[in-house]
């Protein structure tokens, strides 16, 4: 079989590029070796409990973390640049879309919001929730855009 000099060098691109990639390690982070924190008050409102999970490593731009509301805890209004994705794996709670009615979520339910969509989510007034949130991180490093407080009427309503 004969190759042309250009599928030689496709050929040689792939290969160093696997090598690349192949170079950096694997890692594995251990349950327990990331400590848990309090999300911050001036973000949300009640008790709501940070437990990262993982942050980007470039080139990568998508971090997680396990986010538990104690009852009646929510964010604030927000958006995110590139998106977020809500995996929610324990208790009841609501998401709302600035405009729209909030919504029921339970666990197994996946939460997709568009970059740039208004929106809070939290757990009901009388059961916590706990959710994975995912989310994507611009090139400066931004993954939210805080905004005013879910007032106790529109948690409510």
């Amino acid at each position: 079989m004969k190759s042309t000099p250009s599928a030689l060098a496709a050929a040689l691109a792939m290969l160093a590029s696997g090598a690349a990639a192949a170079s950096e390690a694997m890692t594995v982070s251990a349950n327990g070796s990331r400590p848990s924190v309090a999300a911050p008050q001036a973000h949300f409102t009640g008790t709501v409990r940070l437990d990262p999970l993982f942050s980007p490593r470039p080139p990568q731009r998508a971090g997680g973390a396990y986010v538990t509301f104690e009852p009646g805890a929510r964010s604030d209004w927000h958006t995110h640049p590139l998106g977020q994705t809500l995996i929610v794996t324990a208790g009841s709670g609501w998401v709302q879309e600035w405009g729209k009615e909030k919504v029921v979520i339970k666990p197994g339910d996946v939460v997709s919001c568009p970059p740039g969509v208004k929106h809070w989510h939290g757990a009901t007034s009388t059961t916590s929730m706990t959710h994975i949130a995912i989310q994507e991180a611009t090139p400066e490093g931004k993954n939210v855009d805080w905004m005013e407080k879910v007032t106790d009427q529109q948690y409510l309503d």
